[in-house]
């Protein structure tokens, strides 16, 4: 297996198939909207763990974690949560507000791997400005307690980060997530990798292969 160091004037990046056990398959590199745009359109995210590594870490795991829009599962819990209508949810109206609520959330920008640094804050902003990015903003009682966001693009959304201060905000965006994508014709949520919470949603493992057949439909 190898790891191969990006070339800033080079935007290229290595089969997914050579990278290692973990689908690290590259460092180095740059944040600009082309090489991102790149990046996602085969499966491949950043993440900048900052807190070991200065450098831009690449991943592309063969076993990828998905979420389809119609196969999004809602609990009877969450259906009544919905019903009640306590919470007003709103997409792209607090795009930096979720953010930062994502990389202030649970103390994780002073824990071992973080992340959402100022380089990948402004990066997915610059994408947001070009139309590849979208949040789903979650308030009640007119401040912001949940959210989640993510890159856009074709009929896909690759799923970044996600927050909540109150219980259930987050599964509630993610479902008015899968629902608007219903609605459009989205075709998959990818969530990156596997968590008890996003299985419990319907979130289910595909070959690379696979994924990236989904992925390439227009």
């Amino acid at each position: 297996m190898t790891v191969w160091r990006l070339n800033k004037d080079v935007l290229a990046f290595p089969d997914p198939h050579e990278g290692d056990e973990d689908g690290l398959i590259a460092v180095g590199g740059d944040l600009s909207i082309d090489r991102l745009l790149l990046a996602y359109s085969n499966g491949i995210f950043p993440w900048y763990g900052f807190k070991e590594n200065d450098e831009i870490l690449w991943f592309c795991p063969l076993d990828r974690f998905v979420i389809f829009p119609e196969k999004i599962h809602v609990s009877h819990s969450m259906r009544t949560l919905i019903n009640h209508k306590t919470y007003h949810v709103t997409f792209n109206k607090a795009f930096n507000d979720v953010i930062v609520g994502c990389s202030q959330a649970d103390d994780r920008y002073e824990q071992r791997g973080a992340w959402l640094v100022t380089d990948m804050i402004q990066a997915d902003q610059r994408l947001l400005d070009q139309g590849f990015a979208a949040s789903v903003d979650v308030w009640h009682d007119g401040h912001l307690v949940g959210g989640l966001y993510g890159v856009t693009i074709g009929r896909s959304f690759f799923g970044e980060s996600m927050f909540s201060l109150e219980p259930s905000a987050s599964k509630l965006a993610l479902i008015y997530l899968a629902n608007l994508m219903k609605d459009r014709g989205g075709n998959l949520i990818d969530c990156q990798f596997e968590t008890p919470h996003l299985k419990t949603m319907g979130g289910e493992h595909i070959s690379y292969d696979e994924y990236m057949k989904i992925i390439s439909e227009e």
